[in-house]
């Protein structure tokens, strides 16, 4: 069980610590939770931090279940286990894509003031949430990052379930998880505190550590 986010970014950062002061290091968080336990970990290991944005393509009816994920960068990550319980034509789901790119948008010039995505080239790139469930959300992250050449990608997540963390395993260069528990229900409840995290604090989290240059540091290939 685990106190709060802030927690377990320490606990992850400890677990990280072969990255601190990296000259290509970045680390990526998800909106939002994600980025409260990001910060912690940029912070520790002195690391710039950033946001990528992916939205979750509920479905029909059960908005809370993920069918997939589509990133910022276009990359989408559909969960075909999902979309044998909850079939979809190609409009309708054409449809559900479309409909998160406004609160993309919105994210993207809110978080980062109009910066684009900083070029992750060659970075070693650590990917970080306050949890997963299906992880069809930092499955489209790790795609998104993979496909812009990041050269290394190492995925921090408090707690998931084993079944999605193994498929996540395949996706990343290195996983670095703090608790596996079985049987698995929802995130919140492996937390004391879960309290849901808003556009302010996020941004004072983001505020905390420093911005990435678009261009890699020198001496990144």
């Amino acid at each position: 069980m685990l106190r709060n986010r802030e927690e377990a970014g320490r606990l992850l950062a400890d677990r990280l610590d072969l990255y601190r002061e990296d000259p290509s290091g970045l680390v990526l968080a998800l909106p939002r939770g994600g980025v409260v336990v990001g910060a912690v970990i940029a912070q520790r290991l002195r690391l710039p931090l950033d946001v990528i944005i992916v939205r979750k393509l509920g479905a029909p009816g059960c908005p809370e279940y993920a069918l997939g994920a589509v990133s910022e960068t276009g990359s989408v990550f559909m969960n075909d286990e999902a979309l044998a319980e909850f079939p979809l034509s190609d409009r309708e789901l054409e449809a559900l894509i479309a409909s998160q790119r406004g609160e993309i948008a919105r994210q993207q010039a809110l978080y980062r003031k109009g910066r684009p995505l900083p070029s992750l080239e060659g970075r070693a790139v650590i990917l970080v949430d306050d949890g997963i469930a299906t992880g069809a959300t930092f499955s489209a992250a790790a795609a998104a990052i993979k496909a812009a050449r990041a050269g290394r990608l190492i995925a921090a997540i408090p707690v998931g379930p084993q079944d999605s963390l193994g498929r996540i395993s395949r996706l990343v260069d290195e996983l670095v998880v703090l608790a596996m528990p079985e049987p698995f229900h929802a995130v919140g409840q492996h937390y004391l505190d879960f309290s849901q995290v808003d556009d302010d604090e996020v941004l004072r989290a983001l505020a905390q550590s420093p911005a990435p240059s678009s261009e890699p540091s020198p001496g990144v290939a």
